[in-house]
């Protein structure tokens, strides 16, 4: 077999099917990573930032690229559904463990998929102002859960379809940026402005904060481990390779973003990248360009959400079969192969988080639901990937052969310190995010005592 030839497909039916090539792979990584952040919160890292905020992407990928190795090195040895939560119970052997980072990850999924909807919402109201963002919301999680249903392979090439879209969405700011430069209007000072009054260094970090939302597709990337072919090959070039491509495509639409609108207009707008094509920069309708980024941009973020939702009911799937969670979660759909039982139960779930955070903004709480619930993504988040490096640095000598990828020890723990940093001033920035923090871990904990109680009839009966 030469090294451009893709195994055939690895078809068992007794559990998931490997069915994703390395190529679709990158792009599932790439299209995730890429439709998360820049589309959605670029105008909350511009108002924590300034003009410089293409600084704070580009550290947040740096340090996210370095946890993502660690999750590379992992997934070579242990190429199985259930990600993080797996690792650490390899490592530490303790299910009470597990547990937690089984349910913080769902739960992080879960708000990033709320988030990232809302802000679907938003784009979409430039095209269709008339029906409710929360009825938008919920048929859009809906739709995306019947895509799902189909099959992960369908879900992948669909995933892959967006990812073109969206990258020439995001080629259509670049050029903007590169006619901007060419007619002389640029002034290169912008991007290297703080807001008045703050600490350089404590702008940067407010900005990473944000924008390391948009650099999570490598967990959700090893989530699909147990249904891709040849995972030690694929796994660590795809994945990280991605976040690369995408790190770099998110530092020059930055700076595109920050020449041409003013740093104040981004941070006031709910679609801030559509501010840049309002600007009417290239010689075409400003009017058509306005509405052909606006569906863009929606594709993009439903590729983002699509990878959430496909990675939900996988977690579940994988950690029933560890005993963490109620063993219902490993049902497969007889003809499908899908995991439809935690598919349904995720889609409720995320559909409740949209209607209690819309019923609490119209109460005039001044949420913003975009921002408070990527917020709490992100602090489920830089807990696990904390424990993931850890993990990492544990297993080290154990379950490797020639295969395994090994990432470079003293970044792992440059990555310990940075995610830290980051969880730090995030809750010192949004405290009350905890709170809602605390409400999703008490779903888990639901599930948790059904586990316990019902645990060894689901065991002896599925």
């Amino acid at each position: 077999m030469t090294a451009t030839t893709e195994p055939a497909p690895d078809v068992d039916d007794s559990g998931l099917k490997r069915s994703i090539t390395g190529r679709q792979l990158f792009f599932y990584t790439l299209g995730d990573v890429l439709g998360s952040g820049i589309y959605v919160l670029i105008g909350l890292v511009a108002a924590a930032v300034g003009g410089a905020f293409w600084i704070a992407f580009a550290v947040g990928v740096a340090i996210a690229a370095i946890t993502g190795s660690a999750y590379a090195e992992l997934v070579t040895k242990y190429p199985q559904a259930a990600g993080a939560a797996l690792y650490v119970n390899k490592a530490f052997g303790s299910k009470a463990l597990s547990f937690l980072v089984t349910v913080s990850f769902l739960s992080a999924s879960f708000a990033a998929a709320g988030s990232l909807a809302s802000g679907f919402a938003s784009y979409f109201a430039e095209i269709w102002p008339g029906p409710s963002e929360l009825l938008v919301m919920l048929v859009f999680i809906a739709v995306l859960s019947v895509v799902n249903f189909l099959g992960i392979t369908e879900s992948v090439v669909i995933n892959m379809v967006m990812a073109f879209v969206e990258i020439a969405g995001l080629a259509i700011i670049m050029l903007s940026g590169i006619w901007y430069i060419a007619e002389g209007h640029a002034h290169f000072g912008t991007l290297l402005e703080f807001e008045a009054g703050g600490s350089p260094a404590l702008a940067i970090l407010a900005g990473v904060a944000l924008s390391f939302f948009a650099m999570t597709g490598f967990e959700n990337t090893a989530n699909v481990a147990e249904e891709t072919i040849d995972p030690h090959r694929s796994f660590p070039r795809s994945l990280i390779g991605g976040m690369v491509v995408a790190g770099v495509i998110y530092v020059l639409v930055s700076v595109t973003a920050a020449l041409t609108v003013d740093t104040s207009t981004l941070a006031d707008s709910d679609a801030a990248l559509l501010e840049v094509i309002k600007q009417g920069i290239l010689p075409l309708s400003t009017d058509f360009m306005t509405n052909l980024f606006a569906v863009i941009a929606m594709v993009a973020i439903a590729n983002t959400t699509l990878v959430a939702v496909v990675t939900q009911p996988r977690i579940l799937y994988g950690m029933a079969n560890e005993d963490v969670v109620p063993g219902v979660f490993n049902k497969l759909h007889a003809s499908r192969r899908s995991p439809w039982v935690g598919l349904v139960f995720s889609a409720v779930i995320v559909g409740a988080l949209l209607v209690v955070g819309t019923l609490i903004t119209q109460a005039g709480s001044g949420l913003d639901l975009v921002a408070r619930l990527a917020t709490v993504t992100v602090l489920f988040l830089l807990f696990i990937y904390a424990l993931v490096i850890v993990s990492a640095l544990k297993l080290r000598g154990q379950d490797e052969d020639e295969k395994t990828f090994r990432a470079n020890t003293p970044l792992l723990f440059v990555g310990l310190v940075g995610n830290a940093a980051i969880f730090y001033w995030s809750v010192r920035d949004d405290p009350s995010s905890l709170l809602w923090c605390a409400a999703l871990i008490g779903v888990g904990v639901v599930l948790f005592v059904i586990e316990r109680v019902f645990g060894t009839k689901d065991r002896v009966t599925s």
